[in-house]
C-alpha cells in the first residue's frame, strides 16, 4: 500500500511538472513604469501624462517616469514603444497626432494599428475657430458669408503643415464648401501674432494655448469644433450648431502599450487609469489645462484611433498635402 501511494504521489507531481509554464504570469508591475511622450516637456500632452503618471504611481506602488521624445511627428516615440518588451512597463502617450502621422508618412517603422494595444483615452481638448477681437465677423455664419462673397480671399491661419490644427483648417474648408487659403505658421505664438496683426482673417487652433488671449479680449472664439460645447466657454456654439455639418474635430490623448502585452496586464492598467481619471485632484489638474478627462475601454480607444486615421487620411488626400 505504501509503495502504491508513493507512486500515485510521484505521478501527480510529474503531471504538475508537465503543465504548461505559460499559465504562470509574473507579477505586475514588477518595476518602474515608463510613459514615452512624443512631445516636449511643458505642453498639454506632456502635462496630461504627468498628471496621470502621479496617480498611477500611487495606485500601482511603482514609480512612473516620463520619457519625452519629441520630433518626427511622434515617430521616434512610437517606434521606441513598438520595439519595447510587451510586459506593460513601457507605455505610449498616443494622440490624434498618432492618427495624422499614419496618413501623412509614406512609410513608418511600425504599424500604427497592429503594433499597439490602446488601454484607455485620457481626455479631449477643444479646437476653436478664432478671429481678432475687432474682426467684423461676429459669428461663424458671418465669416462664411464673407468667404462665399469673396472666393479665394479668406485667409485661415493654423500651425505647422500636417499638424492636427492644419488639417482641421482644411476640414473646415471642405465641410463649409468655401474657397479659402490655409496659411500655416511655425507654432502657436506666431499664429496668435498673425491674428492680432490682422495678417489672417481667422485661425484654427487648440483652444487652451489661445485662451489667455481670449480672456484678455484680444481674440474672439466663433465656434469650437468638438461634438459638444466647451466647458470653459459654454456660450460659444459648436461648428455644427453654427451650420457647418461634418466639421467635428477635437484633440485627444490616450495610453497604449506594445501589441502582445498580456490581456490581464492591459485590463489592470485600464482599471487603474479609470480610477486615476476619477480622482478630483487629477480632474482639477486636467481641466486647468482645458482637457476634459475621459476614460474608455481598450476597444473604444482602438476604434477612435482607427476612425481618426481614416478621417485624417481622407483630409490629407483631399487637400493634396504631399506625404512625407
Amino acid at each position: 500500500m505504501h509503495r502504491r501511494s508513493t507512486l500515485r504521489i510521484s505521478a501527480a507531481g510529474l503531471t504538475l511538472a508537465l503543465l504548461p509554464a505559460t499559465h504562470a504570469q509574473p507579477a505586475f508591475p514588477a518595476k518602474a513604469l515608463r510613459i514615452v511622450v512624443p512631445f516636449a516637456a511643458g505642453g498639454v500632452g506632456d502635462l496630461t501624462a504627468r498628471a496621470v503618471a502621479v496617480g498611477l504611481a500611487e495606485r500601482l506602488g511603482q514609480p512612473v517616469v516620463i520619457d519625452n521624445r519629441p520630433g518626427a511627428g511622434g515617430v521616434v516615440a512610437a517606434d521606441a514603444v513598438a520595439r519595447a518588451e510587451p510586459d506593460g512597463h513601457t507605455l505610449f502617450l498616443m494622440s490624434n497626432g498618432t492618427a495624422v502621422t499614419a496618413g501623412l508618412f509614406k512609410t513608418l517603422p511600425y504599424d500604427t494599428v497592429a503594433d499597439f494595444t490602446p488601454i484607455s483615452t485620457l481626455g479631449t481638448f477643444d479646437i476653436a475657430v478664432l478671429v481678432p477681437a475687432d474682426s467684423p465677423h461676429r459669428t461663424l455664419a458671418q465669416l462664411l458669408a464673407h468667404a462665399r462673397a469673396h472666393p479665394g480671399k479668406l485667409n485661415i491661419g493654423s500651425i505647422n503643415m500636417g499638424s492636427t490644427q492644419h488639417l482641421a483648417a482644411e476640414l473646415f474648408k471642405s465641410s463649409a464648401a468655401i474657397d479659402a487659403q490655409v496659411v500655416p505658421f511655425n507654432g502657436t505664438p506666431a499664429l496668435i501674432t498673425a491674428l492680432r496683426g490682422r495678417q489672417v482673417d481667422a485661425g484654427v487652433e487648440i483652444l487652451g494655448p489661445a485662451l489667455p488671449q481670449v480672456r484678455a479680449g484680444v481674440l474672439r472664439v466663433l465656434a469650437v469644433t468638438g461634438e459638444r460645447r466647451s466647458g470653459v466657454l459654454p456660450d460659444v456654439p459648436t461648428a455644427v450648431e453654427s451650420g457647418v455639418q461634418g466639421f467635428v474635430a477635437s484633440s485627444w490623448n490616450a495610453l497604449a502599450v506594445p501589441a502582445r502585452t498580456p490581456r490581464a496586464v492591459v485590463d489592470r492598467l485600464q482599471r487603474e487609469v479609470v480610477a486615476v481619471l476619477a480622482m478630483p485632484a487629477v480632474q482639477q489638474q486636467l481641466r486647468a489645462l482645458n482637457v476634459e478627462p475621459r476614460a474608455s475601454t481598450p476597444q473604444q480607444a482602438a476604434a477612435l484611433l482607427k476612425t481618426d486615421i481614416d478621417r485624417w487620411r481622407a483630409v490629407i488626400e483631399r487637400a493634396g498635402i504631399p506625404r512625407q
